[in-house]
């Protein structure tokens, strides 16, 4: 019957992407209350997390230790989010993302993939990148060979 909606998936279905949402302002929201618990049992065990400095990859656990005296503030940082967009793939097992963020450092873009786990969705891998509006890129360039 085609006018049942109940128990059917569909892919890329509201459902899945509201859970998405939810898990990144939750995410966002646990670094800005430092929560380490919910920040990094977001993400998955092998997790990735790319900062905006060339030396900044990590996998989760390495994360959790460097960023452990931000957890141990009130707030770890906050960064506030805007237009996400949310992508899935084949299967609706795994999706990805970009969004907008408003940061201490300025504007900055976070972009990640997330997998649907038997917990619901994990990030599996996530990277903040410093945005630089292109009337800027020269003083940017200079700065950067200084």
């Amino acid at each position: 019957d085609t006018r049942r909606r109940e128990g059917c998936r569909q892919e890329g279905g509201d459902e899945d992407e509201t859970a998405i949402h939810q898990l990144l302002d939750n995410w966002h929201q646990a670094a800005a209350d430092a929560n380490a618990d919910i920040f990094f049992g977001s993400m998955t065990e092998d997790g990735i997390y790319l900062g905006t400095d060339a030396s900044e990859r990590w996998l989760r656990d390495e994360l959790r230790s460097w960023a452990k005296k931000a957890f141990e503030r009130e707030t770890a940082w906050a960064f506030t989010p805007s237009d996400r967009t949310v992508y899935f793939g084949p299967a609706n097992q795994i999706a990805w993302f970009e969004e907008s963020l408003d940061t201490w450092m300025g504007p900055c873009r976070g972009s990640g993939v997330l997998v649907k786990t038997e917990d619901g969705w994990k990030i599996k891998h996530y990277n903040l990148a410093v945005t630089v509006p292109n009337e800027k890129m020269e003083v940017f360039r200079a700065l950067m060979k200084g």
